[in-house]
């Protein structure tokens, strides 16, 4: 969190103080823009010593060098002869800000970023800070063993980590086949028909699983003034916290208590009001129930039962799908994916086949392609908010793809007796430390146990007595390196997971050892013989009523790659499906495809950041709270704003605790209105109305312009006069989302402020703005940042994602907190992650992004990316329209590519030509959004100017390609672009009969002779998918016929 006294300092920046009149661009001296951008020839010469260092980053990342710059700048339509008179064509001179970019760097006074090898060795230091001991605090989180084959082939693999979400599936089948397999793993494993493709967390969730179980309800009872839901007590606290903050927006109050009370008592009370029951299995204290009658009583109640589960459980217990549950969801952490201190981790979510078409995220399906061969893709993405906008009920934009993948490989090394193995393992262990502690005199939990009072998973929890429980976890921390957790003040818990061994329960049962009051020796090998459970007879028994006899994991793949050479090689099979950012750049407007540096990375997987549980003690964490306290301050520097908090775990999490902080703010206010009106221009992303509606604000859409996409400035004051009095926020994406700094936005905040309501800044274009101009000078209240976009966080084939906001000093006190660790203002919101920091092992990426560029490097880049979008821009003008530009024919960091036209003069679609772009081996632009049947095209400042040329070269040869069609050389319907994308096997088999050669097919450039990147599947019939859903790993007599 920022300082309270940094906070103090810069109270006196109120929303509404009048900026200063002259303003200038930071950083605008060309010798330092040279020392940042030149070759390495070059560089030695530009340094003030011969002693300076040469392995400089700004360099490496920014694509154009100096002479590539100058000769971009010749190039634009109309030309320009510095790089500062482009930028000043490009933003309007009242939003210029009136201060440099301060990052400190590794010498006092600098204004340079650290070098590669500087910042290592810092990183170095900083990690030193971190203590990593055993941690068996459990609470929804356990320690694991990632294999080694999936750390460095898949986690530390670019060609992994960089793609972006699949939604060009014929060039994503790889990672699209590994997340049906874990969507297919989550299926069997929970007994459900149904997956996605994972959600953020947990506690994320659990909200999903509510709002879902609302819009469930006929409307009449969704309109019901006294909704509840009713949430077992014994559900970890993150994810009740959590429950709340979301709950709030719905009208929805959190009922927590014992929900198995007197026959479920409590479920019949409720009634009509029922939304819905969550339960815990096993729950938060290790104790395994059976819900059976519950969920019968819940559905007599018409309403739906949810359960928060373990997958590693559901390989020895009876699955929520077999005793009634409608929908389960959980953490597949365990699966191969490490603490991370708190993340991120893929969440898992899966629902019976009546609400397939309204469960939240992303869902992988099976379809077929142009030729009739199978192929994945994301299916039914009609429900995504995109569309459904402020009507959608849930606001997720991403996924944790790469964590999903992980966990995904996980199951398909160890397979389902592998799984099962581990399983038993761990409640072999957790049984010998409950028979042991019970020898030393202490009382364990006695509810959710086998007819012998035995635990049946991970987690057993421990009486030491009253008020002893601090005293006792300290020393074991102090003597023994061990983290236990604190239940209550008379109360341990303890849970076992797959890296305990034989030394570990030894070294537990010392610590309980230590305060028995009757001390006797215990061999652990003894106990477990005394359970009957020896090396001959490993499997634990498990009482029948919750038995599993149900099998799961059979198909193929989950039973073949089981040595390293064929894990190894299915890796790199699947891998060679996808097109990512290790074979060219990805133009993808709105994503910021920006290069993830293998510095930035480094530090992910090490120990020091990769092996702490998110709720260890802070003196555990003081490395993290280093880095977090200068990441928070950093970007507090960047955005003009007074204080930061990095819990949101993706964008749209950001835009949903930016608002929830509004309304807290606006209630505090006793002589404020309800004000819950939020302004939304038509042009804003989908995510933005839908988390309006998620924090309980109604939307009222605004303008834009039809000539230039800016806001219609009319129609904004028309509405702030008409809802004044209920006037809450309105959300502005700047630049906009039509690639344009609109002219007037500090006209409309100040409108907005006058009318008494706030202003929240979508941060989602950020990389436009760094060093030019901030979100808090131009005057927003509130903005939330994208990491994984502006901040070089990869994209990992779609997520993780971090999304922070940061705040005024007025709205700093209602920051995120959270119940077990505490962070967040003095007057915090409940929280919006199951973490205290969220995905806090990818924060040092942008760290490290941010203090090896420095000050001076950032806002070169933006000027950069700024440049190498009007470049493109100034190529393809000749042969495009250009939908919108400012008043000097200038974009932003992106534009929108106008083919409607082609439709009527060619039968060529958006899509066609997205398609196409993939014979050329590029990823598409962004299709269709903001504008129907466009193109919206993002470069970013990583790629050079060689790869803009390739790129530019590619759209412009398409384009000749549409002429062809509209001269009638070639036909309607049959041509090049509507049969694409070509694959090898398109290409060879059969006869060939088409109006075009397979070369030109094939290789319509010359330089793609060389380097070629395939399709490995014709288009796909979306249609047919969603139609014919299905979600899984299909049965192998079915891919047979």
């Amino acid at each position: 969190m920022a300082t309270a006294a940094r906070i103090a300092a810069r109270s006196s920046l109120h929303r509404l103080a009048v900026r200063p009149a002259s303003l200038r661009t930071f950083y605008s001296n060309a010798s330092a823009e040279s020392a940042i951008s030149e070759s390495a020839d070059d560089l030695a010469a530009s340094q003030k010593s011969i002693f300076a260092p040469l392995d400089t980053f700004p360099r490496r990342h920014i694509g154009p060098n100096l002479s590539s710059s100058q000769e971009m700048l010749k190039a634009l339509d109309p030309p320009v002869s510095s790089l500062d008179d482009f930028v000043k064509e490009v933003l309007p001179a009242n939003i210029l800000s009136a201060k440099d970019i301060k990052i400190k760097g590794p010498t006092s006074g600098e204004e340079d970023g650290f070098t590669e090898s500087q910042l290592l060795s810092r990183l170095v230091e900083i990690a030193k800070d971190n203590t990593v001991l055993r941690s068996y605090i459990g609470s929804g989180y356990a320690g694991t063993r990632l294999p080694e084959v999936i750390k460095r082939n898949v986690l530390e693999n670019p060609a992994w980590y960089t793609s972006y979400t699949p939604y060009q599936p014929e060039i994503s089948q790889g990672r699209l086949e590994s997340l049906l397999n874990f969507q297919t793993v989550v299926s069997d494993l929970t007994a459900l028909s149904i997956a996605n493709a994972s959600v953020l967390d947990e506690p994320t969730a659990a909200a999903e699983a509510m709002t879902l179980s609302l819009n469930a309800l006929p409307m009449a009872r969704q309109k019901r003034p006294n909704k509840v839901f009713l949430v077992s007590h014994l559900c970890h606290p993150q994810t009740i916290a959590v429950l709340q903050s979301r709950a709030d927006g719905f009208g929805i109050k959190i009922e927590t208590g014992d929900v198995l009370a007197e026959n479920c008592k409590r479920v019949k009370e409720v009634g009509q009001d029922l939304v819905g029951v969550l339960a815990q299995y096993p729950d938060t204290e290790g104790g395994v129930e059976n819900f059976k009658d519950l969920a019968d009583n819940v559905h007599q109640a018409g309403a739906t039962f949810s359960v928060a589960t373990d997958l590693l459980a559901l390989t020895v217990l009876t699955p929520p799908g077999e005793f009634g549950a409608d929908i389960a969801f959980g953490n597949a952490q365990r699966f191969g994916v490490p603490f991370g201190y708190g993340g991120p981790h893929a969440a898992f979510f899966a629902c019976n086949d009546k609400a397939k078409r309204k469960i939240p995220g992303r869902l992988i399906g099976v379809s077929k392609d142009r030729r009739g061969d199978r192929a994945f893709r994301l299916a039914l993405q009609t429900r995504e908010q995109h569309i459904r906008r402020e009507k959608a009920t849930s606001n997720i934009c991403t996924a944790q793809a790469l964590l999903a993948n992980m966990s995904a490989f996980y199951a398909v090394y160890h397979g389902p007796q592998g799984l099962k193995a581990i399983a038993h393992r761990v409640i072999a262990g957790a049984r010998v430390l409950e028979e042991g502690v019970r020898r030393l005199g202490y009382e364990t939990g006695q509810r959710g146990k086998d007819q012998e009072g035995r635990v049946l998973f991970d987690t057993v929890v421990v009486n030491v007595g009253e008020n002893k429980a601090r005293s006792f976890a300290d020393w074991a921390v102090e003597n023994k390196g061990i983290n236990l957790r604190i239940i209550d003040e008379g109360r341990i818990g303890v849970t076992v997971d797959e890296t305990v061994e034989k030394v570990d329960l030894e070294d537990i049962l010392s610590v309980f050892k230590q305060f028995s009051a009757q001390p006797v020796e215990l061999n652990v090998e003894e106990l477990a013989a005394d359970l009957k459970i020896t090396a001959a007879q490993p499997s634990p028994a498990v009482p029948e009523t919750i038995k599993r006899t149900s099998s799961y994991l059979t198909h193929p793949v989950f039973n073949t790659y089981h040595s390293e050479t064929a894990l190894l090689r299915y890796i790199y099979h699947l891998q060679s499906k996808d097109l990512s950012l290790v074979h060219s750049m990805i133009p993808l407007g709105s994503c910021t495809m920006k290069l993830n540096a293998t510095t930035e990375m480094a530090p992910v997987t090490w120990p020091e950041f990769s092996s702490l549980h998110p709720f260890v003690p802070k003196d555990q964490a003081k490395g993290y709270a280093t880095m977090i306290d200068e990441l928070e301050k950093d970007l507090a520097e960047i955005t003009g704003f007074d204080a930061v908090s990095l819990q949101p775990n993706s964008g749209a999490q950001g835009e949903f605790a930016g608002l929830r902080v509004i309304r807290k703010y606006l209630e505090s206010n006793p002589d404020t209105k309800k004000r819950d009106i939020c302004l939304i221009p038509v042009s804003a992303h989908g995510t933005n109305p839908a988390s309006a509606a998620m924090a309980g604000m109604r939307v009222v859409t605004i303008k834009c312009n039809n000539q230039n996409g800016n806001l219609d400035m009319a129609d904004l004051k028309a509405k702030c006069e008409k809802y004044s009095e209920e006037l809450g926020a309105i959300m502005i994406t700047y630049p906009s989302t039509f690639g344009v700094f609109e002219p007037d936005v500090k006209e409309a905040i100040d409108l907005v402020h006058q009318h008494g309501g706030q202003v929240y800044m979508d941060g989602a274009n950020m990389n436009a703005q760094i060093g030019l101009c901030s979100p808090g000078e131009i005057g927003a209240d509130v903005c939330h940042l994208n990491l994984h976009k502006t901040f070089c966080i990869p994209h990992g084939g779609g997520g993780p994602g971090v999304g922070p906001i940061g705040v005024r000093s007025h709205l700093a006190p209602f920051l995120p907190g959270h119940p077990v660790i505490p962070t967040g203002g003095e007057n915090a919101i409940a929280p919006i992650s199951g973490a205290p920091w969220g995905s806090a092992s990818i924060l040092p990426i942008s760290w490290a992004y941010v203090k090896m560029m420095g000050g001076k490097g950032l806002t070169h880049a933006t000027k950069i990316t700024l440049l190498n979008a009007n470049y493109i821009l100034s190529r393809l003008r000749p042969h495009y329209e250009i939908l919108y530009t400012n008043e000097k024919g200038r974009c932003a960091h992106e534009f929108i590519l106008d083919v409607r036209k082609f439709k009527d003069t060619a039968g060529v679609e958006a899509i066609d030509i997205a398609k196409r772009l993939q014979d050329f081996g590029f990823h598409a632009p962004t299709m269709s959004w903001p504008v129907a049947n466009t193109l919206m095209i993002e470069p970013t400042e990583s790629e050079n100017k060689e790869e803009l040329d390739r790129f530019c070269d590619a759209l412009i040869a398409i384009r000749q390609e549409i002429a062809a069609v509209e001269k009638g050389e070639q036909p309607r319907g049959t041509n090049v672009l509507n049969m694409s994308p070509h694959t090898q096997k398109d290409l060879i088999e059969g006869e060939w009969n088409r109006p075009y050669t397979r070369e030109q097919a094939a290789y319509p450039l010359p330089w793609l002779k060389e380097k070629k990147f395939w399709p490995s599947v014709t288009r796909l019939d979306d249609a047919y998918g969603d139609m014919n859903l299905f979600c899984s790993c299909a049965p192998v007599e079915t891919l047979e016929n």
